[in-house]
């Protein structure tokens, strides 16, 4: 009885150790040293800074997005990847179904009521996109008589017909592409919208010589990084401080010129440190 006592003991332990060791199954160990993974947003539908090129993301918002990660301690490979549709995003960080948002979330006061924002990581203002030959178009003043294309249900729309709606003839689609579309085609005179997500249009190659910006942005859209209000697994402060090494390092400014390319005269993407809002 006591050879079998010991010879149960022993059995036990052996099994605690591997029990102890985990698996082969992606968990991670126990002593923090895996992260595991993190759920990022991004747009899968813009040229420049969110699209999904077969099952890889590309773009400015995908490149900030997995420099923060990185400093937070995941590698690119421990990102899995949401799309995140502009009506969807603050119910996706309040079910927590992301960790982060880089979607061209821009901070407002009435998101801050939902959700959290680290940044902002760029500013943008609305502009206008036009073709390359065309030297009538200078700011929104001098769209009278032109016929100008947005997206259903946009700010930019909106803005244009509660400002700009005297004069203008505004055509809305349901997507960009089809109002560039439009454009090369010269159904329209402009496009309209972020001049960010109008330079990544125009630095795709299709378009390249094709087009420009107008280059007066007539608003300021701050992009921030969302985050859950309580977010156990990523802190606002981490992710300031991940994008202000971006800043700092001159990785900011390369992901940048890498992916919208040389767009326009916009003052405000020659400076390279987008001040940080503090963490509320």
């Amino acid at each position: 009885m006591k050879k079998l006592a010991l010879g149960l003991a022993a059995a036990t332990a052996f099994t605690l150790v591997l029990s102890g060791c985990g698996t082969d199954d992606g968990s991670g160990s126990d002593d923090g040293s895996d992260k595991g993974s993190i759920t990022i947003g991004i747009k899968y539908d813009q040229p420049g800074l969110g699209i999904m090129q077969g099952n890889a993301p590309k773009g400015f918002d995908v490149s900030v997005a997995q420099y923060v990660a990185q400093q937070l301690g995941y590698e690119v490979g421990d990102i899995q990847w949401k799309e995140s549709i502009s009506a969807n995003r603050e119910t996706m960080l309040e079910t927590k179904e992301v960790d982060l948002i880089f979607a061209t979330y821009s901070i407002t006061d009435e998101r801050k009521q939902r959700v959290a924002f680290a940044g902002p990581y760029l500013v943008a203002g609305q502009d206008l996109l036009v073709l390359s030959d065309n030297n009538d178009i200078t700011g929104p003043e001098s769209l009278d008589g032109k016929k100008l294309c947005s997206v259903q249900g946009s700010t930019p729309a909106a803005r244009i017909k509660e400002q700009y709606s005297a004069g203008v003839d505004l055509v809305e689609f349901q997507t960009y592409s089809e109002c560039m579309d439009a454009l090369i085609g010269g159904q329209i005179d402009a496009l309209t919208t972020d001049d960010s997500i109008l330079a990544g249009f125009a630095a795709q190659e299709a378009y390249q010589g094709k087009v420009k910006l107008v280059g007066q942005p007539f608003s300021q859209e701050f992009y921030g990084v969302g985050l859950p209000k309580d977010n156990p697994k990523v802190s606002c402060t981490d992710v300031n401080k991940a994008l202000t090494e971006m800043f700092n390092s001159g990785e900011w400014k390369k992901a940048l010129d890498a992916n919208l390319g040389s767009y326009g005269p916009n003052p405000q993407y020659n400076d390279p440190s987008p001040k940080l809002d503090a963490c509320a």
